[in-house]
């Protein structure tokens, strides 16, 4: 068969790997490991000296230090795949560094053939490399490099892609280790075959045992791999220790790897004309990648949709099906990962003579970072040039189940064949997702759980919950006993009692076992503070934020005692009005104390920023903005129902100068009280505002003498305390239930009808001020 010139073909496939008890081991840096890879693919080619100089676009697999925002501790190439190509003494017209994930191998791939199909290029070089393992080894024995570099010439970086994959829910909630996330889904899974713990850990030894006789066998893995028996992957002991139920260490992707791998692909024209032997060339027979949405909104927790899209789609377009593939590699960071694919989806068998890997899997051969299915791919087409005409499948899963990637080649020529860009996606996503609950309260059951060790002793517990009105939740344990009781007793199934907590949801096995782990304590002011001062004048509290030296920035003890402190204003019938200011004549609030947050994970009040900002007020607060009021602050000033400002006070949004976004409301609230169009310049900006256009635009109320915004506020206060606090009270919620309607009319005609009218009725203040009005007499409010 005569395949056209432009038809894309792998034909050069390398791998490297250094061991740390090899006799000749460099440490070399991730740069240098895919160096060595690619050098092996170009050699492989059989035609070295022709295709060197005439690589035309490089593309780089993701390392470990480039997904994260973790720094790097030896410093790393800025460009990683421009700094392989300087090695090589390659000048690609482009390079492309891809996004994190498994699946990317698969994606990269894709897209240099589809550009070599395009005309884009006639020759391309995709890799990837690793050396976590050298620099924990290392950083271990006290030693440093400076693997660091720069490159002027452009790269085309696809950024991360980890949206859809990391959420704020899943990370407040200890989503963040791998082995947790595919916990919550392997435990699923078992859910739905109704199998027992015991009987399900035997089915992922069953399935691994025969990954680690081909990993013994393959000169490229990361280290000295023995055969294991299904017992010895199983068993829980001092070296097989639990990282995360229902995962020992045997059953876990080993990432601390020295490796690299790397693929050619040449336009078939241009393998003719450097005289590439057909037998090196490897045909793309079927591909296809899709994106599953987060755990909690799958239909199927245990399973996943991108997985089961992507195959069929493969397999349609190479008009084959798993009967007809001779070798497989299924990306293997977990059991589930194969079972999803292999056993789920194909109907294979784990015992299958073909074997579900060619490399001997993650935990075994290696996982090095996103780079796996690289030495998978080049694996396999090493496999199918040993017996031509043959079929192989490489199944590439990115995220939690999220992203996945397939190939199917052989060494059968095949002509390129593009997959639609998007078509496949767009199926998936119109799929119904499951309804989320990111405040859950009440009774509900338990779908799914994981729980990780630290030592081999039990340190978090984590659930995917129902409750009756079908939403899903993540949720931790409330105390110890709780998940003490997770690790003794299977949690699938078991009816839980859950609540919304401003550290994240909780949840006991009974209502009264979560009751006793979270006693309500009565709102109430205390004695001393360590961030604030509080004073009481008649009916008006006043809150000193007092951090000075720290521009009054909100730490976590600020965050509670201010939330306790409003709790407590908001109980007390004699105080009517309050007041917020800062301490000195710098600023009023600078937003979150940055600095004590880098120390660990701020916990915001369900009240919301300083206690503040998600409150619904029953009562008016009035902030006497002295200073600065920056990022928070300015939340806090736009939450507060009264403003009066000093003539140096400074207002802004500045989040987007520091890379975050106003995160208390503050993004519709600020359009809300100043004409939009200001408002979004202020907000896409982070400009500051001086007084005098604050008071222009109504964001303030009034402007005191310089250094005398906190007696301004008090006057103020005094005008509120001198009218009836329950009309006060009853004006405030008036104006909060008409901001939830758009429509004017509607909004009158809900007043007229609220029950705070009736609340205003029988109303003790309404009959004084009434009566004192007929009698010519001050009135004597009672707040009742």
């Amino acid at each position: 068969m005569m395949i056209s010139d432009r038809t894309p073909v792998l034909v050069g496939a390398g791998q490297a790997v250094e061991r740390l008890d090899s006799p000749d081991f460099q440490g070399w840096s991730p740069v240098e490991m895919a160096m060595a890879a690619a050098r092996a693919a170009i050699e492989d080619t059989g035609a070295a000296d022709m295709i060197l100089g005439q690589i035309e676009i490089v593309g780089s697999v993701r390392t470990f230090e480039d997904s994260s925002s973790q720094p790097a501790i030896f410093g790393k190439a800025d460009k990683f795949p421009l700094a392989v190509a300087r090695r090589l003494g390659l000048k690609p017209h482009t390079a492309i560094l891809e996004k994190t994930g498994g699946q990317s191998p698969v994606a990269l791939l894709m897209d240099l053939a589809q550009r070599i199909a395009q005309g884009e290029a006639d020759v391309a070089l995709a890799f990837g490399g690793e050396a976590l393992s050298t620099v924990r080894h290392l950083k271990s024995a006290g030693e440093t490099r400076d693997w660091s570099e720069h490159a002027d010439e452009a790269m085309e970086d696809r950024g991360r892609g980890l949206e859809g994959l990391v959420t704020r829910q899943g990370i407040d909630h200890g989503l963040r280790s791998a082995a947790v996330g595919y916990g919550l889904i392997e435990n699923a899974r078992r859910a739905r075959l109704g199998l027992s713990a015991s009987d399900y850990r035997r089915a992922m030894g069953e399935l691994f045992a025969p990954f680690t006789a081909v990993a013994a066998a393959n000169p490229y893995s990361s280290a000295d791999v023995q055969p294991a028996s299904v017992e010895e992957i199983i068993t829980v002991t001092e070296r097989n220790r639990m990282i995360a139920d229902p995962y020992p260490l045997k059953l876990v992707s080993r990432d601390q790897v020295n490796q690299g791998a790397a693929v050619l692909l040449v336009s078939a024209g241009k393998a003719r004309e450097l005289g590439i032997p057909q037998d090196r060339w490897i045909y793309v027979h079927g591909w296809a990648e899709a994106q599953e949405p987060d755990i909690l909104e799958r239909d199927d927790i245990g399973g996943s949709a991108a997985i089961r899209a992507s195959l069929e789609y493969a397999f349609d377009m190479a008009r084959k099906t798993a009967a007809d593939m001779r070798f497989f590699d299924f990306y293997s960071c977990f059991p589930v990962a194969v079972f999803a694919a292999a056993v789920d989806v194909l109907g294979l068998s784990p015992a299958d003579s073909r074997s579900l890997t060619v490399t001997g899997g993650l935990p075994y051969f290696g996982g090095p970072g996103n780079n796996y299915s690289m030495h998978a791919i080049a694996t396999m087409m090493q496999r199918l040039r040993d017996e031509p005409g043959t079929f192989g499948m490489v199944g590439a899963n990115g995220g939690y189940l999220s992203k996945y990637g397939v190939m199917i080649l052989s060494s059968q020529a095949k002509e390129w064949r593009p997959c639609p860009p998007g078509a496949l996606q767009a199926r998936l996503d119109r799929q119904a997702r499951a309804p989320v609950s990111r405040t859950p309260n009440g009774k509900a059951c338990i779908l799914t759980y994981s729980i990780l060790y630290e030592k081999g002793v039990p340190s978090l517990g984590l659930v995917i919950g129902k409750l009756a009105s079908g939403e899903r939740f993540l949720a931790n344990p409330a105390d110890v006993a709780t998940l003490t009781e997770m690790v003794e007793r299977d949690p699938i199934g078991r009816e839980i009692a859950v609540c919304h907590r401003a550290e994240g949801n909780r949840f006991a096995f009974s209502e009264k076992a979560l009751g006793d782990a979270f006693p309500a304590a009565p709102p109430a002011f205390h004695d001393h503070y360590e961030t604030v001062r509080v004073q009481r004048h008649d009916h008006i509290l006043e809150v000193v934020i007092d951090r000075p030296y720290q521009r009054n920035s909100i730490s976590q003890a600020a965050h509670d005692e201010l939330a306790g402190i409003f709790d407590a204003y908001e109980a007390d019938s004699d105080l009517w009005v309050a007041i917020i200011t800062g301490a000195g004549d710098k600023a009023f609030c600078a937003g979150a104390d940055l600095k004590a947050a880098a120390g660990g994970r701020t916990v915001i009040p369900l009240s919301g920023f300083a206690g503040i900002t998600s409150r619904r007020w029953t009562k008016p607060l009035i902030a006497a903005v002295n200073g600065a009021a920056f990022g928070g602050g300015l939340e806090i000033v736009l939450a507060a129902t009264l403003v009066v400002a000093d003539p140096a006070a400074r207002f802004a949004l500045s989040e987007v100068k520091v890379g975050v976004v106003p995160g208390a409301g503050g993004t519709i609230r600020l359009q809300r009280q100043i004409p939009r169009k200001i408002a979004m310049e202020l907000l896409l900006t982070g400009r500051a505002m001086e007084v005098a256009e604050a008071r222009t635009l109504g964001l303030i109320n009034r402007v005191s003498e310089p250094g005398q915004a906190l007696e301004a506020a008090r006057a103020l206060a005094r005008e509120i305390t001198s009218v009836s606090p329950t009309s006060v009270r009853i004006t405030m919620k008036l104006i909060a239930e008409g901001d939830r309607h758009a429509d004017v009319e509607e909004i009158a005609e809900n007043i007229l009808h609220s029950p705070a009218l009736d609340a205003l009725l029988v109303s003790e203040d309404m009959v004084e001020g009434m009566t004192a009005f007929a009698q010519k007499r001050p009135p004597m409010w009672k707040n009742r």
